[in-house]
């Protein structure tokens, strides 16, 4: 899944996605419960915007976009209250979530806004996505993106708030999950003068080119039996797709992927699904079940996928479409395209199949993903991953007030930092239902949690544990930085 690292999974109430996590399925999806209306699931959706630069690298270049943003700061404390910047990642930006960043924000008394990604949502610069158009989509423009727009909205807040202009700054504290969780703790390597400290949530800070962990932490967390079956179902898969081809992927509403490789990465998705937001039992339970029995493991697979993953989450089959995902026109589906670009040019992720005890099929390789990226976006087109853990350090980047959170079943934590240190304090969730974004999202992480809460993880105390830890350096760190504030007169 994408970082989704994961994939973006739009539903009727779009979320502030990510992946798991995209395509190749989105860092994180942005399903709600049915039960959950829209009001009580944001904040805020009022959409403002903000004139970004295009090309911060050149001096010469002074085209601008427009990028949406929003606001919320009904418990802001003028002057001096803090600012939490919640970065949104790849995907569309519908709103500020009410997720625990708002208990959160209540606490501290904070003004909270949130900035949507350059090119995703409705901060598309052009109006065609061609490889050529592109050229402007990377993690080092959206940084400087945040710097700018952090600078911008600081000064309209002086002027509101009738602050002087004598070096009048509000301590700022940043937010991200997934690839926004690396966003965040980059931000803050690469600006520490403009953020008190940052919140890295299951931040995917360590590119990766043949990311062999990713699988193998999902038969980890699967358990034995679990995966065992797991990994008949896919044996079975194959040769089905070998001998009814159409049937097969009928099953799963997928007849139109016309590449095997394609229809087996979704398949794959839909496993990663599970572990990474918290639902293990949706899809173990009855597959293990069907094994005890006796039962069609592929038709027990394919319900799950079906009514679970599709019916649920609104996976879609079409942004696993290779014909889709070379559409170079913007619609609502673009954040795949988006992303694979993303993850084909400086950040890899490439999730291939271990060469031993593999759950996913071998031929997920890495030729599966450089023969994608090379469909999509044209010849010479390479994740520069050495470059990129060159330039942030990776998951040894060296720097100052950054926590780090990740989920103790998130197949995203192992390109994340989790090694901790006093500067740097990294902790690991650990719970049976513990995935992307437990701190912030709770349990599951998805459908949609009210303010994150921790009752339904497997051990919410150990949840609660964490985030106290991450009150206190949050507390800590605002004050240390905290300036006076003067009005003018």
């Amino acid at each position: 899944m994408p970082l989704e690292l994961g994939f973006i999974l739009i539903t009727t109430f779009t979320a502030i996605v990510s992946c798991s996590n995209l395509s190749h399925a989105l860092l994180h999806p942005s399903s709600v419960s049915h039960n959950v209306s829209r009001s009580s699931y944001y904040l805020t959706t009022n959409e403002l915007w903000f004139n970004q630069t295009l090309d911060h690298d050149s001096p010469n270049d002074h085209r601008k976009f427009r990028q949406r943003y929003y606001e919320f700061m009904d418990y802001f404390r003028a002057p001096d209250g803090p600012m939490f910047m919640i970065i949104c990642g790849e995907g569309p930006c519908s709103g500020i979530a009410n997720d625990y960043i708002n208990v959160l924000a209540k606490k501290f008394q904070a003004g909270v806004v949130s900035l949507e990604h350059r090119y995703y949502g409705k901060s598309s610069p052009f109006s065609s996505l061609a490889t050529e158009k592109l050229k402007y989509l990377s993690s080092k423009q959206a940084l400087y993106d945040l710097a700018a727009f952090r600078q911008y909205y600081q000064e309209s807040l002086n002027v509101k708030l009738n602050m002087s202009n004598g070096g009048n700054e509000n301590p700022w504290f940043f937010f991200g999950i997934s690839y926004s969780g690396a966003l965040s703790a980059w931000f803050r390597l690469k600006f520490p003068h403009l953020t008190c400290g940052s919140l890295a949530s299951s931040a995917v800070v360590r590119a990766v080119y043949e990311f062999t962990e990713f699988d193998q932490q999902i038969g980890e967390s699967a358990g034995q039996e679990c995966k065992l079956v797991l990994q008949e179902t896919n044996k079975l898969l194959e040769l089905g797709l070998k001998v009814n081809n159409k049937e097969v992927k009928s099953l799963f509403n997928a007849t139109e992927l016309d590449v095997d490789a394609d229809f087996l990465y979704l398949t794959a998705d839909a496993t990663v699904m599970a572990f990474q937001y918290g639902n293990p039992d949706k899809l173990c339970v009855p597959l293990v079940e069907a094994k005890k029995y006796g039962s069609d493991l592929v038709e027990t697979y394919s319900k799950y996928v079906r009514e679970y993953c599709m019916r649920f989450w609104g996976l879609r089959v079409r942004t696993y479409n290779r014909k889709h995902l070379r559409n170079t026109v913007v619609t609502a589906d673009s954040a795949y395209r988006l992303w694979w670009f993303q993850v084909c040019t400086e950040l890899g992720y490439f999730q291939v199949a271990p060469k031993n005890d593999s759950v996913r099929s071998q031929q997920i390789n890495t030729m599966f993903h450089l023969d994608l990226c090379k469909s999509l976006f044209g010849e010479g087109v390479y994740p520069k991953v050495d470059a990129t853990n060159l330039y942030y350090g990776g998951d040894r980047l060296t720097a100052t007030k950054i926590i780090f959170t990740n989920g103790s079943e998130d197949p995203w934590r192992h390109a994340s930092k989790q090694n901790s240190s006093h500067e740097m304090p990294s902790y690991i969730i650990k719970c049976r239902n513990c995935g992307h974004g437990t701190d912030i999202r709770g349990c599951p992480q998805s459908p949609m949690v009210i303010e994150g809460k921790s009752n339904n993880c497997s051990l919410p105390d150990y949840v609660n544990k964490v985030r106290q830890q991450m009150v206190d350096h949050i507390d800590l760190w605002l004050s240390e930085c905290r300036k006076p504030i003067r009005s003018s007169i």
